[in-house]
This record gives C-alpha cells, sequence and structure tokens, in this order.
C-alpha cells in the first residue's frame, strides 16, 4: 500500500523547518508499504492538487498530522481526500485534545474515518495493518490491558534514515532571493543547500503552564532516548553534511532540553567526546540556565541558539499562568551568561495576561534594551483547547472566539483581557514587533556585536532579518528587497568588512559560519500561547 504522510500549512504563516512525526511515522511503518511526505511548509497545495498527487501515485491511505493552528487548513484537506475515496486517519495535538470534532460528533462535519490520539509510535503499525485490510477502527489510543494510557519508551528509538530522505523540499537556501545569495557568496557562505533538522532527545514537560498543551500531550512523564542513539544521529547528519556540501543545523524539538541537568550534561559531554558538534537550536527554561556549567557544555557542544520562554516582566503575571519559576529579575544574568559563552537567546513574550495594562510593550521593550541582542519574539495569550487557561476563560465566559482554531488569524485575540481591550492588547503586540525588528534595532544590534567575530555579527545579522518575517510578510522577491534596503547601513558595513577582510587577510583559525539561519516563523513542538 503506498501511504501519504501530510503536514498541512496554515495559509498564513510558515514554518521553516520541517515535522519531526513525518520522518518519525515513515520509520516505524512495516515492511511491504512505501510513503511519501508532503509538508505544506515546504510545498503548499490546493486540495485540488493534494487529490491529483493522491490519484497519481495510487495513495490507499492518508495520514494528517496538525497542531491547532493547522487545523483549519488540514479539516479541508481530508474532506477533499475522503471524498475522493481515499480513507484518512488524523492524528497530533489538535486532535488528542477535542477527539469529537474530527469524528463528527459535536455537530460539525466528520473529517476522519479514524483518529490517532496521543503518540502514535505504538499505534501506528497496527493502523497500516487494518487500513490495508480495509478494517480501520475509528479511534487508535496507545492503551494497557486496564484501559489506562501508555507512554512510549524511548529506549530503542527508531533510526531515522535522514541520509536517505528527500530533503530538498525543506532547503532554506532556496528561499533566498538571488541577489541576497550573490551577497552571502561574498560573506563567504557559499554553501549548495541550508537544511535545519528536527530531532528529539527526550519527551515531556512536568512543569505544567497554563497556557501550554504540552503536559496534557506528552504527559509529565519524562523520556530519553539514549546517549548513544542521539550521538549517532548527530554524526549521521554532519556525515550528510559534507557529501552534499551544505549545511545541516539541528533543533532539539524536546519540550524541554535540559529538563534533567545531570542527564543533559552527561549527553553533552559524550557530543563533545565523539566529536558530534553541529549547530543547534534547544528550548530550555530560564530557571535551568543558572548552572554556569551546563551553560559552558551547550556552548562547547555546538549550541548558538536558545529559546526562552520568558513571557512577562511581570512576576503576579507569571504566577497567574503557572510559571512562577520564572523570576524576571534573573532575566539580565541569565541572559549575560549566555552571551559570555558565545550563545544569544530567541526570547517569547506574552501580552494579553490578566495583569497587562496599556504600556506592557514599552515596559517589555526598554528591559529588552538593556540585554545582550537576541530574537524577541512577541504573541497574544491563547487558550488552546484543552488546556488549563481554556477551562478557566470558558467557565468565566471570556471567550469571544471559543473555537479560534476554525477561523485562524495570527495574532489576535480570542478572549477578554482584563486590564486591555482587545484592540489595545492587539496594538501592544504590533508595537513589540515594529520597535524590535526595525532598521534602528537591528543596526544596533549590530554594533553592539563589534567586539565579535565576523561570523557572529552576520549570523546575527541574517537571523534579525528571517525573524523580521513571523510579523512582517517578506515573501517574494519585492519585500526581501524592501527589507534588504531599509536594513542597508549594516549590510553595507558588514559586505566592506568582509570585502577588506579578503584582500588583506590576517593569519588566522578559520571560523565556520554555522550558525542556523531561520527564514520563516519557528515551529516548536508544544503549542505554546502565541498562536
Amino acid at each position: 500500500m503506498n501511504i501519504l504522510l501530510y503536514n498541512p500549512d496554515n495559509e498564513i504563516t510558515n514554518n521553516f523547518m520541517p515535522h519531526l512525526w513525518m520522518f518519525l511515522l515513515k520509520s516505524l511503518t512495516p515492511p511491504g508499504h512505501k510513503v511519501f511526505l508532503i509538508d505544506g511548509n515546504a510545498r503548499r497545495m490546493s486540495s485540488d492538487e493534494l487529490v491529483q498527487y493522491i490519484r497519481e501515485n495510487q495513495i490507499g491511505l492518508v495520514g494528517i498530522g496538525a497542531m491547532t493552528r493547522m487545523i483549519r487548513k488540514a479539516y479541508r484537506m481530508a474532506d477533499a481526500v475522503r471524498a475522493a475515496g481515499v480513507p484518512v486517519v488524523m492524528g497530533g495535538p489538535h486532535v488528542t485534545e477535542v477527539p469529537d470534532e474530527p469524528l463528527g460528533r459535536n455537530g460539525e462535519p466528520r473529517h476522519a474515518d479514524a483518529i490517532a490520539l496521543g503518540e502514535a509510535d505504538q499505534t501506528w503499525p497496527s493502523i497500516v495493518a487494518d487500513a490495508a485490510r480495509g478494517e480501520l477502527k475509528e479511534i487508535y489510543a496507545p492503551l494497557n490491558t486496564d484501559g489506562q494510557e501508555v507512554k512510549p519508551s524511548l529506549d530503542h528509538y527508531p533510526v531515522i534514515p535522514w541520509d536517505r530522505m528527500d530533503l530538498d523540499q525543506f532547503n532554506l537556501i532556496q528561499h533566498f532571493p538571488k541577489m541576497a545569495r550573490r551577497m552571502l557568496s561574498l560573506f563567504g557562505m557559499t554553501w549548495q543547500s541550508f537544511h535545519l533538522i528536527p530531532i528529539e532527545s527526550g519527551r515531556g514537560c512536568p512543569y505544567g503552564c497554563e497556557f501550554c498543551t504540552v503536559t496534557g500531550f506528552f504527559g509529565d512523564s519524562i523520556r530519553f532516548r539514549s546517549n548513544e542513539s542521539v550521538v549517532d544521529e548527530l554524526l549521521m547528519l554532519k556525515a550528510l553534511e559534507k557529501r552534499q556540501k551544505g549545511k545541516i543545523a539541528v533543533f532539539f524539538i524536546d519540550d524541554n532540553f535540559a529538563i534533567n541537568p545531570r542527564r543533559t550534561k552527561s549527553l553533552l559531554r559524550e557530543i563533545i567526546a565523539r566529536g558530534a558538534q553541529v549547530p543547534w537550536i534547544a528550548q530550555i527554561s530560564m530557571n535551568l540556565l543558572r548552572d554556569e556549567e551546563l551553560v559552558s557544555l551547550i556552548s562547547q557542544s555546538g549550541a548558538k541558539w536558545i529559546f526562552i520562554g520568558l513571557e512577562s516582566m511581570d512576576p503576579e503575571n507569571l504566577k497567574s499562568v503557572s510559571k512562577g519559576f520564572n523570576k524576571p529579575n534573573e532575566y539580565q544574568a541569565v541572559l549575560e551568561r549566555l552571551a559570555r559563552h558565545n550563545l544569544y537567546a530567541i526570547t517569547s513574550f506574552i501580552f494579553g495576561m490578566d495583569g497587562d495594562r496599556q504600556g506592557v510593550a514599552q515596559r517589555t521593550l526598554e528591559a529588552i534594551r538593556s540585554w545582550p541582542p537576541g530574537l524577541p519574539v512577541f504573541g497574544l495569550l491563547t487558550p488552546y483547547p484543552a488546556t488549563p487557561l481554556y477551562d478557566r476563560l470558558a467557565a468565566a465566559g471570556r471567550l469571544t472566539r471559543p473555537q479560534h482554531w476554525l477561523e485562524f488569524k495570527p495574532f489576535a485575540m480570542s478572549f477578554t483581557p482584563l486590564g486591555l481591550t482587545t484592540e489595545q492588547a492587539e496594538d501592544e503586540v504590533r508595537q513589540a514587533w515594529a520597535s524590535s525588528y526595525s532598521p534602528q534595532a537591528i543596526a544596533s544590534s549590530i554594533d553592539w556585536l563589534g567586539a565579535k567575530t565576523f561570523g557572529d555579527r552576520l549570523i546575527h545579522l541574517l537571523s534579525r532579518l528571517g525573524f523580521r518575517g513571523i510579523y512582517f510578510p517578506q515573501m517574494n522577491r519585492r519585500d526581501w528587497m524592501n527589507v534588504l534596503f531599509q536594513n542597508r547601513k549594516p549590510i553595507i558595513r558588514l559586505l566592506g568588512q568582509a570585502l577588506r577582510m579578503k584582500l588583506f587577510p590576517r593569519p588566522a583559525k578559520p571560523r565556520a559560519l554555522d550558525t542556523p539561519v531561520p527564514v520563516e516563523q519557528p515551529a516548536f513542538s508544544g503549542e505554546r500561547a502565541s498562536g
């Protein structure tokens, strides 16, 4: 049987990284079946185009996975596939949170023939076998004989053969205009390809933040792969990078990469000992980064950026969403510690919390300007279904769009804040993005890095320009040309430095430009507050 695994886009924003679930399920598919992969973020399709692809490749089963922000498109594509006579099984966080919705049990149309609840590592082979016999069940869930959910162990994690996967659709270099590529070649960046590859070293998070879906989906049972398994995968990617004459970076999609510091240090030491360093990004809670030894090992093992959910500068706000372990008075010290180790932070902030008032953006920006430059991202508090936040707001009658996911609007409120109007909250987000990614702010951040290497400054500039696209459209050539023109001053300065280095080289140990450059909207393993 031919199987298609399809991850939809949300038709508005883009992820710059493929979704791991497709590659994992392909690796877990029993022999005798051929699996095709399409990620709508890299290969956007209409429903007619998807149906045509299915017919051309004689697909007998379509698996669709989606998070909440993608579910509207997922349902529409599933409807088209089912109308063409091909069965659809749906899974992922959203389906697990509201299982009646895709099955049409809540008064809405039915969108799936079957659904897979929770982590599908163990149930996927059964789904494939049942589909091949034409005997799909409605619901698949990893349950034991007592009917209790079983979380899969990661002790025998499957080998994902990245060196045999077709990754062309995920080559980020193709997103750069030709003129930008020519400019980058002058800076010494002559890669033929650049891929950001998702891998996981563990699952689960015990914190239970009120707005987060992670604990509900993966549970608070923390599980890890063996160090050997993770390092072998990194070495495979390093070998692939060499053959491709490109660049590969890794995003550890663990919900909290350093949740067990002792284990994390052990893994990092093995990465260093076996020479498996690749540039990587991970999500790590702020409180865990107080550990100087951990931060040092993170740097030595190849890390370049750390995603940190700071959320708010107001301690009472943090307590109200069960994230009181964040201490705003420690933010600067943690970020300065990272910078001393040549690590930089992607810092996430959420507006619209109950304690927020007008001016929250300006107060947050004042703090950010006093820190080492990083990549701040801003969103609005979003109640995802089945989270404690959603239940609390629903009980209080504060939801204005109870099924906001069926009409996805980025950076739009779906409930009534207490201290702001909906319009004021949305305006605070606009102010924060506009200020943080203005040409003046970008130039200032590059100037701050004046004592750093040329590579550090170049990668920071590229990352800033890329992250700007999370909020401001820069999807076509005209958009990109406008962005480059607006930021011509730091670009010209760096170009001049590159030419001087080329014409008057100094004997020095070469430094690879090896930090990942995000191009479109980042994707994280669990859905947080900013939809």
